[in-house]
């Protein structure tokens, strides 16, 4: 299926599918409120027959936008937006520990009928300016199958330190909050998925899911207003889950409720040190198919997505 980008110079970047449904957009000119982490992010995200499975700023937590890499706590600074979670004293409002993600350009942009790979750069910056860290992030659009009813976002992340101190990485959970390890690539889901079923190869429902690890988790449910179910599976590269090759584990952050929203977490229950100079990077897939689709069929189909 053949894909149109529509490129809207310095705002964002739209992927239409065939049939004419905009199945992504990614925003790389951030929200203005710095309270809530301005960065780029991804909504919304539509099933090819238009189905929309990405929330965006909800009154529960507005800074949730689409699918965003973030990082929770990092070092004393708050990546993820909102209020910041203080050992003692729980959540605060501390807008001088929340930091932004600057885009810096695009370093490639490549189109090829039914496939779209996008380059970015960027620059991880604190509250107040300074700079800590750079990032080339990996976008693709592909795999998308009108048979099927799906499409896939390839997600990569290299980050390197650019501080003459080490980025220490964690979490809530690192920090005395139970269950709440979350931090980097975060999808929120829209209201209707409130109540959602999630699964992996070998068990189901959010509750059991969380802090666990695996190769993909999948989140389905039905929409409002239509006779519809949507399916999103969330899943790693090989090598995000090799302990020889990851720089730290990756475990499942997971809620249906009150909120739907699914992370990759890099640092749930212990922190990591990325020394100066140094980098590490991570490789995600979000495959998006209208449909409730089960454990087999979800097996199948990513068998056939190779990386």
């Amino acid at each position: 299926m053949n894909l149109r980008v529509t490129h809207t110079h310095g705002e964002h970047i739209t992927v239409t599918a065939a049939n004419g449904t905009e199945i992504l957009r990614y925003v790389y000119r951030p929200d203005p409120d710095p309270f809530e982490s301005r960065k780029p992010y991804a909504h919304p995200l539509r099933t090819l027959s238009g189905r929309t499975v990405t929330g965006y700023r909800p009154s529960d937590h507005r800074w949730h936008k689409g699918v965003q890499m973030t990082a929770s706590h990092l070092s004393g600074q708050n990546f993820w937006g909102g209020n910041s979670y203080v050992p003692g004293r729980g959540y605060l409002a501390l807008p001088e520990r929340v930091g932004s993600m600057r885009h810096d350009g695009f370093g490639a942009f490549e189109t090829a009928g039914d496939r779209l790979a996008v380059t970015e750069h960027l620059t991880w910056v604190v509250n107040g300016g300074a700079e800590w860290a750079r990032e080339e992030r990996g976008l693709t659009v592909h795999a998308v199958d009108e048979r099927t009813g799906s499409w896939a976002l390839d997600w990569s992340i290299r980050l390197t330190n650019t501080r003459a101190e080490p980025l220490v990485f964690g979490s809530p959970t690192t920090a005395g909050r139970e269950l709440a390890g979350y931090t980097g690539l975060q999808w929120r889901g829209p209201r209707d998925f409130t109540g959602g079923t999630a699964f992996t190869p070998d068990r189901a429902g959010a509750a059991h899911l969380m802090g666990t690890q695996g190769p993909w988790l999948a989140f389905t449910a039905e929409h409002d207003e239509v006779d519809a179910h949507s399916t999103l599976v969330f899943a790693h590269a090989p090598e995000n889950l090799d302990e020889r090759t990851a720089i730290h584990p990756s475990h499942w952050f997971v809620r249906a409720e009150p909120v739907p929203s699914v992370a990759f977490s890099w640092a749930f229950f212990d922190e990591f040190e990325l020394a100066p100079g140094k980098s590490f990077g991570y490789r995600y897939r979000l495959l998006v198919a209208d449909g409730a689709w089960d454990r087999d069929r979800v097996t199948a189909h990513l068998a056939q997505l190779p990386w």
